[in-house]
């Protein structure tokens, strides 16, 4: 949103529809995430989500207001972590917790897949207007392209960018719930760091204008996003 702040005082139409597609995004692709955490550890056996208030697709029960924000702003975020007892898993402790880490990324890919639908087969146009087109035509069908679009985009940036094996990522709990069980222990020494490591990436990314983290997803993001859409 941060490269939009121009268009508040040039077009403040523009910048509200932007806020409005970028907020639906956000809170449903989060909300889905974090429930599909949730949802499968309930499956395997553990409910302390469930206890916790956190089986819901209610987005306020998962936002986290850094990491939401930072969502809103810059592209990557991330919700409040869903509580898991590794131990009550019935997968075993390090396999159950990988499983659940996965399904976090693995529910943003489905997400967007579902969202994509109506553009990958037709049934709605997808001629790209830019925003401030879709607000001249005012057409139904132009508005619900925005939505799906951005709903697809932040998908598909959130499960490529908790994929990323750094703690407390979704990806650093898959590879160190499969690694030998040596390399996991190794590995698990980094993670009181990550958080840090994460925040000094994002700052990075701010301060110099090259994001060593979108560079990283880019690697992948048109690959991901042309299966998806199926352009």
């Amino acid at each position: 949103m941060i490269w939009y702040l121009n268009a508040l005082q040039d077009n403040p139409a523009v910048f509200f529809v932007y806020v409005a597609a970028w907020l639906v995004a956000i809170l449903t692709g989060l909300a889905f995430h974090e429930f599909c955490h949730a949802w499968t550890a309930y499956q395997l056996g553990d409910d302390t989500a469930q206890r916790n208030g956190r089986l819901t697709l209610n987005p306020l029960a998962h936002l986290d207001p850094v990491g939401s924000t930072l969502l809103l702003l810059f592209g990557f975020g991330w919700a409040k972590p869903t509580p898991v007892n590794p131990w009550r898993l019935r997968t075993g402790p390090r396999q159950g917790f990988a499983l659940v880490a996965f399904a976090g990324p693995a529910s943003n890919f489905f997400f967007a897949a579902l969202a994509a639908i109506p553009i990958r087969f037709g049934l709605v146009e997808t001629a790209f207007p830019s925003i401030e087109a879709v607000i001249r035509r005012g057409s139904g069908e132009d508005y619900l392209w925005l939505f799906l679009s951005f709903i697809i985009t932040l998908n598909v940036l959130l499960g490529i960018f908790n994929l990323i094996p750094i703690p407390p990522l979704d990806g650093f709990k898959v590879v160190t719930g499969i690694a030998p069980r040596e390399v996991a222990q190794a590995l698990e020494q980094l993670a009181p760091w990550g958080p840090g490591i994460l925040m000094t990436l994002i700052a990075f990314g701010f301060v110099t204008g090259f994001s060593p983290l979108g560079w990283l997803i880019g690697l992948v993001y048109d690959d991901v996003l042309r299966v998806i859409v199926g352009t």
